[in-house]
């Protein structure tokens, strides 16, 4: 599914690799009492939340900022044939690329690549299987990576294993590196690629980044996962259950609420369920979502 907006004068794309009612609230967000979810399932349902099955969802996406001349990637998915632990994951057979191809995004038109931290979920379709080995997706782009991301779980994996990173380290990350195909962000980068602000957001990992499009006077934030359900709107309190540094991750998810209620911007987390992008909104004592149009099955215009 692609669905497209525009931020200004640039086109943004979000592209659906999966979504499904996958994990018990209890799991995700350990911390979170049930009466609180039971006092939010009417509004959560049934985008976000299914009360019958007592699972939220959470989706995959991958978006495409097309603007002057340069296609750009935020994160990718968890991409075919990675052989993963977690059932839902392992060695998936879909269609992204094709996708990306009909959004305007086909593997050699794109420019870079930015992830937004390292976690398995949000890097896999940085390379594909071919030949049995695994090879850069994306030949012609620059893969921009979190400096302080990256050597944190470089360092991590020599001293053990990570289940939240599973097998993608060795082929996800490192192909792409040793192409010599990425570059390093590092937290104080700035104003990147004339259209992209980096901002860190730790505590979800310890240097993840968010990336702020600015454009013609227009705002969009790609902000990574600060949040993982509309719920952590609510209760900014939240942490999953993947968060590293749960009091940091507070922090981060309090700062970015305040800043983007007080200047109306358009927030685009990576695993929300329909409606996938929206506004915040200050309520009596905290925060509300309130979603953003989204209009389905718009196709890019084709360039020439």
């Amino acid at each position: 599914m692609i669905q497209s907006r525009k931020i200004g004068r640039a086109r943004v794309s979000r592209i659906l690799e999966y979504a499904a009612p996958t994990h018990d609230p209890a799991s995700l967000f350990p911390d979170l009492p049930r009466e609180k979810l039971d006092g939010e399932a009417k509004w959560l349902a049934p985008h976000h939340y299914i009360p019958s099955m007592n699972r939220l969802i959470v989706t995959i996406q991958i978006w495409v900022v097309e603007i002057d001349d340069k296609i750009i990637l935020i994160d990718t998915g968890v991409g075919n044939d990675k052989p993963r632990a977690t059932a839902r994951m392992n060695r998936l057979n879909n269609r992204v690329l094709e996708w990306l191809t009909a959004a305007g995004a086909e593997r050699s038109r794109v420019t870079h690549v930015l992830q937004t931290h390292m976690h398995m979920d949000h890097t896999g379709w940085n390379t594909i299987l071919d030949g049995g080995k695994w090879v850069p997706t994306f030949l012609n782009a620059r893969y921009l990576i979190p400096q302080t991301d990256f050597r944190h779980f470089e360092q991590a994996l020599r001293k053990a294993p990570d289940a939240v990173m599973d097998d993608s380290w060795a082929d996800s990350v490192m192909p792409v590196v040793d192409a010599g195909l990425a570059d390093m962000v590092p937290d104080d980068a700035g104003f990147i690629l004339d259209c992209l602000n980096v901002e860190p957001v730790p505590g979800h990992t310890a240097g993840m980044l968010s990336y702020r499009l600015m454009a013609d006077g227009e705002e969009g934030l790609f902000c990574a996962d600060v949040f993982h359900s509309p719920l952590q709107i609510v209760y900014p309190e939240l942490n999953t259950a993947y968060c590293a540094l749960p009091e940091l991750a507070r922090q981060t998810r309090a700062r970015v609420l305040a800043d983007a209620a007080d200047k109306g911007t358009l927030i685009m987390p990576m695993h929300f369920g329909e409606p996938c992008c929206g506004y915040i909104v200050r309520s009596t004592g905290g925060y509300r979502f309130r979603n953003a149009d989204w209009p389905a099955f718009e196709l890019p215009e084709p360039r020439a």
